[in-house]
């Protein structure tokens, strides 16, 4: 019986001690087995693996690809074309993963914790730095991706110090702040007016030019017509004064009786008109002798 329990016993402590040198490494994993603080040795293949106890332990490293998404209440400054500062929402998401376990567990040790901070840290400075080099408008409409694929260049190159590879990242949101917002469409309006007068301007100055070339012609067909109805009145003058040339000259004495009763017409237009003239004079020869007209000279 004694025998029987020292035997159990026995097996009791090698099992106990058993637990403590046996360890199993997952295949997500990767194992680092330190002595007394010091990296011995790491196991990438899973399956049992010894260890001797109290001078050798075991760290497990997530050898999986993890992600990670910055807060959503992070602030970055887009550079507008005219210097001002715009401020943004930005927020990204990064898949990555632990890719040389020796550096990792000498740069940032076994709490992953760390790492998550580290990694952190660089997509915040490439952001900000990469966000910086853009206007709102185009970070909002057309350049996320190549800001994006900026910042995971960035992003890899620096964490890759710490034994980690970058193996997707992208921009989930880029909104305006609230007082973003206003000083966007406050600008948005300042621009449409400008835009407006400019227009305007430009039709106010068309319309000028239209009215003066308007103008211009008008006066040159009002002188042309004019041109054409004096040449035209002096045309009739001279053909009216041939007609009567002709005319008179036909019948002498009648012409002088034509031109007496003109003379008589632009004297007498009132009845109050006073002349005192000869009554013998040739001025009066129809007036006081019609027959005249019919006698012989």
């Amino acid at each position: 019986m004694n025998r029987v329990l020292s035997i159990l016993i026995g097996l009791a402590v090698a099992l106990w001690l058993l637990s403590y040198t046996v360890f199993i490494v997952d295949q997500r994993k990767y194992a680092i087995v330190t002595s007394l603080g010091e990296m011995r040795q790491i196991i990438e293949e899973p399956g049992l693996h010894f260890k001797f106890p109290p001078f050798q332990s075991v760290v497990f490293i997530e050898k999986r690809t993890m992600l990670l998404e910055t807060p959503e209440s992070d602030r970055f400054s887009a550079t507008e074309k005219d210097g001002q500062k715009t401020d943004l929402l930005v927020n990204a998401m990064v898949k990555w993963q632990i890719a040389d376990p020796k550096l990792n567990y000498v740069s940032m040790g076994p709490d992953e914790a760390r790492t998550r901070e580290r990694l952190a840290q660089a997509i915040k400075a490439a952001l900000s730095e990469e966000v910086a080099k853009h206007s709102a408008h185009d970070l909002v409409s057309t350049e996320r991706g190549s800001v994006a694929d900026a910042v995971r260049l960035r992003v890899a190159a620096d964490v890759k110090q710490i034994g980690v590879d970058i193996v997707d990242l992208h921009i989930k949101r880029v909104d305006y702040t609230d007082q973003a917002n206003t000083a966007v469409l406050e600008r948005m309006k300042a621009e449409r007016l400008r835009i407006a007068a400019e227009l305007r301007a430009q039709g106010n100055a068309e319309l000028e030019r239209i009215r003066s070339d308007a103008d211009r012609q008008s006066n040159i067909a009002v002188s042309e017509a004019k041109r054409d109805a004096e040449i035209a009145r002096g045309e009739g003058d001279a053909k009216a004064s041939q007609i009567y040339a002709q005319a008179f000259g036909q019948n002498p004495e009648f012409y002088k009786f034509y031109r007496s009763l003109e003379a008589y017409r632009a004297s007498f237009k009132s009845r109050s008109d006073v002349m005192v003239v000869d009554p013998n004079s040739e001025f009066f020869k129809y007036m006081k002798n019609p027959d005249a007209l019919g006698a012989k000279k």
